[in-house]
């Protein structure tokens, strides 16, 4: 899951235009002799102007448009067979038409648009006649012919497509008692005990069913909880709606906890209330990873419909973003205006490489499901632009400007900024049925070029990824970064020159670094990040780097090397974060972050993250699962823990790209 620092947004948004009653004054009926006449005069004026304009403004057609080699972008598509001559994107008709046609061809546009401007002109007069509540009658008419409009384009059937082999839904309880037992804790917690006046309360708690129901009764339809203010929460990614993140975000851990009460609790207030109609600036990124892809892993699991129209209607909602000179996306758009911008504190307005980088599995799902093309391209474009472009030392720098198409800051990481570009290389692979090797070319690439220029040994024998920042290796790794001990391991198999052995054996080295990072502080619990330097090892040393925000990131390397290795060090440290999450973080209320994890009574931040419910408690939960939940032969996990299905691409209509051949 990637998360990379957000800053506080403020924005000023223009008021709605307000065309109720107060538009129009109360105290009479109609508009005065003079109104109408100013009025009258305005709208002539107007229409007289466009059709000066239709004839004395420059031919467009005759200028051409500025080309960054990005044909499939920037140059429109040009049906050349009906006469003209296609030469480097622009249609070039022959010389020599017939001057005469020509004329009376003008003649009759001039005539055309006499008759419409005085068919303007009477139409604006009897709208004048009319008294305010006519005319605000025919105001709302119109308002409701073009909400109809809208909401039967959004409701629009989709194609029926077969879905993909679904294995691994409702299975995984595991033989051993005591590890059965745990993995209910998950789910249920034990009984817990409370002396009364009269006799000695028992009550039962789950640790997802807290979480969810304490969200249920305080934040319902707010994207987070305050589970000690006891209210709904929201971060400026979201926007300023309420759009419901954790109510999506935790519906297939829902699914496949077997809590199906409430997850129709969730279906039904997505079906009533979710809604992308919103004037609302929301993160590209972060909508994409939560919503559309926990919309898409719901659908795949229940096969409720309603999960897949939702789903289609926000990406399109999000395709405006990509209307850069590019087609690298901004990392913010305004779901009601399509405008889009990127954060004002990415290098100059650059692009993030694990935002724009983290689109491709649920893009590729959209196509299939839609059978439109249209999202699938978008990514591959981006992907074929990043081959086109030099790489410093080989690796990937965070910030790309859509606007140049040139590298920001040289600055790379396999954390926050960086992380899920490299693991959708790899998931792109592995969700094609390892069909798509271009993507593990690039995947291959770039772990070699990290191996070289990031990866470092500690003098105490730690594996560590660092970051680099303009020409120098900066010792330090974050929670984040925690995750590629799982990606390592995942992508074993299919490696180059036989070292299979070699990179699950880093992922191993990943997962003992990570989990001596939660062993050597006071709670259990991992800090965002921590140094290496000097006699410094695993541990965070600035004080706004010692906090734990509920993050997955460790847990979900644990369950990756559990499933390929089945060592019992995994599930034992697993556990031991288990205990930690329940004792430090649980409060009356929901979950909670701490702030210092070095501190005996720490102090709560006061935030329930949606990715709590959509991926720690998942990954908690598949740990002390048997290999037959979910299996990773079929389903292949976004970054927010979303699991969507292996797609056999022979079956579908992105087979013929070459980059599956």
């Amino acid at each position: 899951m990637t998360t990379p620092a957000l800053l506080p947004l403020s924005g000023r948004r223009l008021p709605p235009l307000n065309l109720g009653t107060s538009s129009f004054p109360h105290h009479r009926a109609t508009l005065r002799l003079s109104e109408k006449f100013i009025l009258l005069l305005i709208l002539s004026a107007f229409i007289t102007l466009c059709f000066g304009a239709f004839f004395f403004l420059p031919d467009s057609s005759k200028h051409k448009r500025f080309d960054l080699g990005l044909e499939d972008v920037l140059i429109p598509h040009v049906d050349t067979s009906k006469g003209g001559k296609n030469l480097g994107g622009f249609l070039i008709h022959g010389q020599g038409h017939d001057e005469h046609r020509h004329r009376e061809e003008e003649e009759r546009l001039r005539n055309k648009i006499r008759a419409d401007h005085e068919k303007a002109l009477e139409e604006a007069k009897e709208k004048l006649k009319k008294s305010r509540d006519e005319i605000q009658a025919e105001i709302q008419t119109e308002k409701n012919k073009v909400v109809q409009e809208l909401k039967k384009k959004d409701s629009k059937p989709l194609p029926p497509v077969p879905l993909p082999n679904l294995i691994g839904i409702n299975s995984g309880e595991p033989a051993d008692p005591d590890i059965r037992e745990k993995r209910n804790k998950i789910k249920e917690c034990v009984a817990s005990h409370r002396q009364t006046k009269d006799s000695v309360e028992v009550s039962f708690s789950w640790m997802m069913k807290h979480a969810w129901d304490n969200y249920r009764q305080y934040g319902w339809g707010h994207n987070e909880l305050k589970p000690i203010a006891r209210k709904g929460h929201s971060t400026n990614i979201f926007g300023n709606s309420q759009m419901g993140a954790t109510i999506v975000d935790a519906l297939d851990t829902l699914y496949i906890m077997g809590l199906h009460d409430e997850f129709r609790e969730g279906q039904e207030w997505i079906d009533k209330n979710l809604d992308f109609s919103v004037n609302s600036e929301v993160s590209v990124f972060e909508v994409n990873i939560r919503f559309i892809g926990g919309l898409l892993a719901a659908y795949y699991l229940s096969g409720q419909e309603v999960f897949k129209i939702k789903a289609v209607q926000l990406a399109g909602k999000l395709l405006p973003a990509f209307n850069t000179p590019t087609g690298i996306p901004w990392a913010m758009v305004n779901l009601k205006s399509g405008v889009g911008r990127n954060w004002g504190w990415a290098s100059a307005g650059s692009s993030i490489l694990a935002e724009f980088g983290t689109l491709h599995m649920e893009f590729v799902h959209l196509s299939y499901l839609t059978g439109d093309p249209v999202y699938y391209n978008k990514v591959m474009h981006i992907r074929k632009l990043l081959q086109k472009m030099d790489r410093p030392n080989g690796l990937y720098p965070n910030y790309l400007n859509p606007r140049t198409g040139r590298w920001g800051q040289h600055h790379t990481s396999v954390g926050g900024l960086g992380d899920s570009f490299y693991e959708y290389l790899l998931k792109a692979w592995l969700m094609s049925d390892k069909m798509d090797t271009e993507a593990r070319k690039m995947y291959d690439d770039a772990i070699e070029a990290i191996e070289k220029h990031l990866i470092r040994k500690s003098n105490g024998g730690l594996t560590f990824i660092g970051e680099w920042k303009n020409g120098h290796l900066e010792r330090k790794m974050g929670h984040l970064t925690c995750f590629a001990g799982g990606m390592f391991a995942l992508g074993a198999d299919g490696s180059r020159d036989d070292k299979a052995g070699h990179y699950l054996q880093l992922g191993a080295e990943i997962a003992h670094t990570c989990h001596e990072s939660y062993d050597r502080t006071t709670l259990k619990l991992g800090p965002e990040a921590f140094k290496f330097d000097g006699g410094v090892e695993a541990v965070a040393v600035r004080q706004n780097e010692k906090y734990y925000i509920l993050r997955p990131e460790v847990i979900e390397t644990y369950w990756y090397m559990w499933r390929f290795t089945h060592d019992p060090k995994y599930r034992q440290w697993g556990w031991e974060a288990t205990q930690a999450i329940d004792k430090y973080c649980r409060v009356s209320g929901g979950f909670s972050g701490v702030k210092d994890v070095y501190s005996s009574s720490p102090t709560y931040d006061d935030v329930q993250q949606s990715f709590f419910l959509a991926e720690t408690l998942k990954y908690l939960y598949l740990l002390f699962s048997n290999d037959d939940l979910l299996p990773l032969d079929n389903w292949v996990f976004n970054t927010e823990a979303h699991p969507l299905p292996v797609l056999h691409l022979a079956n579908t209509t992105l087979s013929g790209n070459p980059a599956y051949r």
